[in-house]
């Protein structure tokens, strides 16, 4: 039973998700509706990668009645007051990706991620929204932090300019959280899962082993991340919505790191192949590993991640294979 933290939402009105068709918000959209919550998906279907995905990710959001979707840009202020008109909870997950693509357009990742940032916060405040969600990232642990990783220790070594958006969008929402009964940043650690984008690690390596070719392996196959999947991500953010009030922040990860190697292992299993492997040095901005503690989330959130890597991969390996079929 989840202890006594203060305020708790029992029901919610409406849901503004910013970012919404993309990995992880067309997951949390799909599971607010199914729980009976009103959502608003905004989304600008960002050129990083293809619109095509992100418009099959919002296939079972579409036939909910309970669903609408607004197609601006975060930094549309006068969109982004309209879409937050009468909104209970706001989770702003928009943003421009990608550790090592943000070396190469640092200053349009800083413009959606920190001014975009601001701008939803500013429109959240003045339309009275109560509950407000950041989704930030591992990356603003930087390199060298003891592990595992824990929400009290001070960030901002940020090893890229996307970790920098990072710190600097968190630092937003702490100066903007007494606007709000309760102003949330959570740390997602390496989601996976069906959607996944393609750009990432397991995507990339499973599309290329069903194709014959190398996989291109980035620095030692002792490095290591804090792998979770997407299901549980969700029931992290949904706990950030439904318990507590005031300010904070939380980790969101399985709280397992894995090394590269193994995890590369695990993927020949799941798709039932071999990989072969290039080995290449490590690239700018990529953290040698990454770890959460999740004893803050488990124990205000009632956060308990219940997917092994395996079982993971497993779903993953399923949906790649529809995909392809």
């Amino acid at each position: 039973m989840l202890p006594d933290v203060g305020a708790i939402m029992q029901t919610v009105a409406r849901i503004v998700v910013t970012g919404a068709a993309g990995f992880v918000g067309s997951h949390l959209c799909d599971r607010l509706l199914a729980r009976g919550d009103e959502v608003i998906g905004v989304d600008t279907f960002d050129d990083f990668y293809g619109r095509a995905p992100k418009e099959a990710n919002l296939e079972e959001a579409r036939r909910r009645e309970g669903f609408r979707l607004v197609e601006f840009d975060v930094r549309e202020r006068r969109l982004m007051d309209d879409a937050l008109r009468g909104a209970d909870c706001l989770v702003h997950l928009a943003a421009r990706p990608g550790v090592r693509p943000s070396f190469e357009a640092p200053a349009l990742v800083a413009d959606v991620n920190v001014r975009g940032s601001a701008v939803v916060l500013e429109a959240a405040a003045v339309a009275g929204v109560g509950r407000v969600v950041l989704g930030s990232s591992s990356s603003v642990y930087g390199e060298g932090a003891e592990t595992p990783f824990r929400e009290d220790v001070p960030v901002g070594r940020a090893a890229s300019p996307y970790a920098v958006t990072k710190v600097a969008a968190e630092e937003l929402w702490r100066l903007f959280a007494p606007r709000f009964e309760h102003a949330v940043v959570l740390r997602f650690f390496t989601v996976y899962g069906p959607r996944q984008r393609p750009d990432l690690a397991i995507h990339r390596f499973a599309r290329l082993m069903l194709s014959g070719e190398t996989l291109p392996v980035f620095g030692a196959t002792d490095s290591f991340r804090d792998y979770t999947y997407v299901s549980d991500i969700v029931d992290g953010i949904c706990g950030a919505l439904d318990h507590g009030a005031g300010w904070d922040v939380f980790n969101l990860g399985s709280g397992n790191p894995v090394t590269l190697g193994d995890l590369i292992t695990y993927i020949e299993k799941a798709f039932g192949m071999t990989a072969h492997l290039r080995r290449l040095p490590a690239q700018r901005g990529d953290l040698t590993g990454t770890w959460a503690s999740i004893d803050h989330a488990r124990t205000q959130l009632g956060y308990e991640p219940r997917w092994s890597l395996e079982e993971g991969l497993d779903e993953f390996a399923r949906w790649v294979r529809g995909l392809r079929s």
